[in-house]
């Protein structure tokens, strides 16, 4: 019986595998419908169905109705074929309105959330109306003001389109769906002006394999990368090791913090979230130092790299929801979160290493401020002491909120990290999934929302790894306690900073005569304000 099953559901992933090779073709850094794109051009409603929605348009020229001329300044030029993006159908409504049709998670129609394109050929001034119509959550921060971003080739930094030109509403149009609608003025007409338009601040594949080669570059003793293993489309899933170098050695039991981000790939205010955390680890903050001499961290940044690099908002390329296969992974259908979750068994495994805590990183689209989702327990002592990060993570981070805070263990949840690790691992462990807003947060100061830009979602990382200090109760002037090889390799690092000393003698006395450095580094430096400037709305 279970062979037969298995076989079955082989099968069916096959098929469900097939079917995307049979949809689509690769071009340049995304992928587009194979057939059919002359179809996009027809009268559009959503009576048309969801079904025609199965690919990217590529640099798709929307002509007004029985247009038979050559193309002019303002028939704009719609694309989403590119890493990470996503719109499937446009259906030209008025010169001044466009309906625009989300493309579905690859081998999953039951996901259409995400959404990111570019706009070129526009006339200087041109003002429109983007409707976008097919979303498969009625329930969203768009009611309570969340806008788009936009960002263009002469301004490259994503802000928020203003709330007050944005409306969500139900449509009678299209079956009394919810429909979100936005205004926009292109106020630049160059030649080689392209518009970006996304759900949230994008955060794609290439973006962190660059990221991550930046730093491997730097040779960093306390830094390791490996290839954990590869995805369906040969994309790497990395893992980061990051702690002091003398911790590598098994001569007395080390902690370990495990952290993962992006198991959604539409979520991508967590990948700026990780950034920030693994940026503010590696960095000479007296804060990070201590980290790295007491803990071992170990990162996977991004825990579904096809679905991001492919612009799916739920789902990997095979249509399946990550989080909710922990129990059984298939190496096959689900291989990132097969090597994973063994990883993490061996991690368990070892009698050198205690793993203290696993977060796992997220976006929520209903709910405003970061907050942490935890397990509940029979032990009434173990339940109480899981509540013990979250409230000093709320001492560290003003847009946490410990009321949206909450513990739980829904059965439509078992197959999540948080509540699998959380029944296997050991009771002195705590495993959370770690979320924030795509929208805003409110800090007890002001009653009105701050929305989040890519600078305080990358705050909440270094706000994290401060936590973590607290928790230890870590601070900047402990000294870490020696060990056979850490006092080897402190010996060799005196050596070389007594040479490096003798050559830049004067250099140290003019350093040593400013007393105030460490105590001002040891703040967390403020989240700089955007400087780029504003569109014309």
């Amino acid at each position: 019986m279970y062979v037969l099953v298995q076989l079955v559901y082989i099968c069916v992933s096959k098929y469900r595998y097939s079917k995307v090779i049979n949809e689509f073709k690769v071009v340049g850094n995304g992928f587009s419908l194979m057939m059919g794109d002359a179809k996009r051009a027809d009268s559009g409603s959503s009576d048309s169905g969801d079904d025609a929605v199965v690919g990217n348009v590529n640099k798709h020229l929307v002509y007004p109705p029985g247009y038979t001329g050559k193309p002019k300044k303002g028939h704009l030029i719609f694309d989403a074929c590119f890493e990470s993006g996503n719109l499937g159908r446009v259906d030209y409504i008025t010169e001044h309105e466009y309906d625009l049709f989300v493309r579905p998670d690859t081998c999953n129609p039951r996901f259409r959330v995400w959404f990111y394109f570019t706009v070129e050929n526009v006339k200087a001034d041109q003002r429109v109306i983007f409707n976008v119509v097919n979303f498969s959550k009625t329930k969203s921060l768009y009611r309570e003001g969340m806008s788009p971003v936009v960002k263009s080739t002469s301004r490259p930094k994503w802000q928020r389109i203003p709330s007050k030109t944005v409306y969500y509403y139900r449509c009678p149009d299209h079956r009394k769906n919810y429909v979100m609608s936005f205004a926009f003025c292109f106020d630049r007409a160059d030649e080689n002006e392209v518009y970006y338009f996304a759900y949230s601040y994008p955060y794609t594949y290439t973006r962190l394999q660059v990221h991550l080669d930046r730093i491997e570059k730097k040779q960093l003793n306390f830094f390791k990368r490996e290839l954990l293993t590869l995805t369906v489309q040969q994309r790497r899933l990395d893992l980061l090791t990051i702690t002091s170098p003398e911790n590598f050695c098994e001569d007395e039991k080390r902690k370990v913090v495990f952290v993962t981000g992006r198991v959604h790939p539409g979520e991508s205010p967590a990948s700026h979230i990780v950034q920030g955390f693994i940026d503010f680890l590696i960095s000479n903050h007296p804060i990070a130092r201590v980290l790295r001499d007491n803990i071992v961290f170990k990162v996977v940044p991004m825990l579904n790299p096809d679905g991001v690099y492919l612009g799916n908002y739920r789902c990997s390329l095979m249509g399946f929801d990550l989080n909710r296969h922990w129990q059984d992974p298939s190496p096959w259908a689900h291989p990132t979160l097969h090597a994973t979750k063994q990883y993490l068994m061996n991690l368990h495994s070892n009698p050198w290493l205690d793993i203290d805590f696993y977060v796992d990183i997220h976006a929520h689209s209903t709910l405003s401020n970061c907050f942490m989702y935890g397990n509940i327990y029979d032990d009434e002592d173990r339940f109480q002491r899981q509540a013990v990060f979250p409230r000093l993570m709320c001492n560290n981070a003003e847009d946490f909120s410990f009321a949206n805070t909450a513990f739980n263990r829904d059965v439509v949840k078992a197959g999540t990290g948080r509540r699998f690790l959380g029944g296997i691992l050991d009771e002195s462990s705590y495993c959370y999934t770690l979320e924030v807003s795509f929208y805003n947060y409110f800090n007890g100061l002001s009653a009105n929302p701050i929305p989040y830009t890519e600078e305080t979602y990358t705050r909440i990382g270094r706000n994290l790894a401060k936590t973590f200090a607290d928790y230890y109760k870590l601070s900047p002037q402990m000294v870490p306690k020696p060990t056979a090889a850490g006092a080897q390799f402190k010996e060799k690092e005196k050596t070389s900073l007594s040479k490096r000393k003798s050559n830049r003698v004067s250099a140290t006395s003019s350093s040593s005569s400013n007393g105030n450095g460490n105590s001002r580094s040891s703040a967390l430096s403020p989240v700089p304000k955007p400087k780029s400037r504003d569109y014309r709305f």
